[in-house]
């Protein structure tokens, strides 16, 4: 029997390949279907069908998976996208996360060459590291206003699993801290009560967009901004006073109303007023400063950044009296870490507001050795005068730009470091790499994203014949 596209079919996710696309067999044919758990007897309907590939969609899980040991902490599992995997013990989740990434980076790295004597993929695989805190640890979140439903009333929060429009509201997630939960209960309240409308993706009208929350691990200094549309006023003083008088561990040092007209569904600035207080605060990070605006880069977990950049330090290994380019650099985390070590840091980053933020930040860290340029990887290597010793890389999700690829390869420098949020793309990378003359030596995963499916990668290749 050939299944067909509208069929409804039952099976049990076998495995989950990264970054969450469950594996279930119909009698002979292999269903993917994402958002679900190893073990899970789970309901689907077929809604891609191609000669050997078939996609499903998750109608309702039927049974849970032997490795549901925990109740949900929050009351909108699992129809919120939040978070996947809370109800698998925190122990379980990291073995899953561990083994996704090594049969990935097994084949990527045994198919492009680099194998033992039987042919398997040759490097160190040093497993994976997690989250010093397992709940409560993203220091910034954007939430969406919308409905739960059609007509439904006004929500703030995040969107539900494989939806672009119902919103649910966040009033007790568990990846952030109870603080900016009660901040967004406020917020919702003041606004529901005014009966003001929400700014609807496909016509462009209304108002209210997003909440975006940022919370310092090291102070507790909050920053709150309001995103809106411009198309009409409505009076803030009075919310500003309400969110002031929350009883909160930490405290909100700026409130901020964001004007976003752009039609696109995104955190942007037009204009910004700041109602109260400032429009930053600072994080700590391995006994460094960094000055957090709104919008500036930073890892969202502060203390697993600091477990993946002490990492990152001990595999990039000795620094001294060396250039190392920084690429991708952000607000300048990594180049910073690696400064107090090394002749010189230069960070290359497309985004300008990070590569102020990252001047100011090492001004302010006392380091005279960093340099900042802002622009594409692409087109600025091919105008530093420098050569490097050694290269960080942290590229966005995408991975790097195949034309900048054989550009950092060519430096020949003796060792890189990649830094992956997005292991397939690191997996296709590692390819040219390996093709160009380096070698995997070592790998590492650190799990910044407690209950979701995404992992960062830390990984160190040495030239061969250096």
């Amino acid at each position: 029997m050939e299944m067909k596209k509208g069929e409804i079919c039952e099976g049990i996710i076998e495995r989950v390949d990264f970054p969450n696309k469950g594996i279930v067999r119909v009698e002979d044919e292999k269903v993917i279907v994402k958002n679900g758990i190893p073990g899970q007897k789970v309901r689907f309907v077929i809604n891609k069908k191609r000669k050997n590939k078939a996609e499903g969609r998750l109608l309702e899980v039927l049974e849970k998976s032997p490795l549901e040991t925990r109740e949900p902490v929050c009351s909108l599992f699992p129809a919120c996208g939040g978070c996947m995997y809370q109800t698998m013990p925190y122990r379980e989740q990291l073995k899953m996360k561990e083994t996704q990434v090594r049969g990935l980076l097994d084949e990527a790295i045994a198919a492009a060459g680099q194998t033992d004597a039987q042919g398997k993929a040759d490097y160190v695989f040093e497993g994976i590291k997690g989250s010093p805190k397992e709940f409560g640890y993203r220091n910034k979140m954007e939430f969406s206003f919308g409905d739960e439903y059609k007509d439904g009333p006004l929500s703030l929060g995040l969107h539900k699993k494989g939806s672009t429009y119902d919103v649910l509201t966040a009033s007790d997630c568990k990846l952030v801290h109870e603080d900016m939960t009660k901040t967004l209960n406020c917020v919702l309240e003041y606004f529901r009560e005014r009966k003001t409308p929400y700014y609807r993706k496909l016509s462009h009208e209304g108002y209210l967009r997003h909440l975006l929350l940022r919370r310092s691990e090291s102070s507790g200094e909050i920053l709150v901004c309001l995103i809106t549309s411009s198309q009409r006023e409505e009076p803030m003083e009075p919310l500003v006073e309400q969110t002031l008088k929350l009883p909160l561990e930490g405290k909100i040092v700026g409130f901020l109303h964001v004007i976003n007209d752009s039609l696109a569904d995104v955190v942007k600035s037009d204009e910004t007023r700041i109602l109260y207080g400032q429009d930053y605060f600072y994080e700590t990070i391995l006994d460094l400063k960094f000055k957090i605006t709104p919008f500036s880069f930073f890892q969202t977990n502060s203390l697993g950044a600091e477990v993946l950049y002490s990492t990152a330090r001990d595999y990039i290994g000795e620094t001294k009296d060396k250039t190392v380019f920084d690429l991708y650099s952000g607000t300048g985390t990594i180049a910073q870490i690696l400064a107090p070590a090394a002749r010189e840091v230069v960070g290359v980053e497309i985004v300008e507001e990070a590569v102020e933020a990252a001047k100011e930040n090492a001004a302010g860290n006392g380091l005279e050795n960093c340099r900042f340029i802002a622009g594409d990887v692409l087109k600025v290597l091919d105008d530093i005068p420098e050569k490097p010793d050694l290269i960080v890389l942290d590229p966005p999700r995408e991975g790097i730009h195949p034309k900048a690829l054989p550009k950092i390869i060519d430096y020949g420098v003796d060792r890189i470091l990649y830094i992956s949020c997005k292991p397939t793309s690191l997996a296709r990378d590692l390819e040219m790499l390996i093709g160009r003359g380096y070698r995997v030596e070592k790998v590492c995963l650190v799990d910044m994203f407690c209950s979701t499916v995404h992992v960062e990668v830390v990984t160190c290749l040495q030239r061969v014949n250096s």
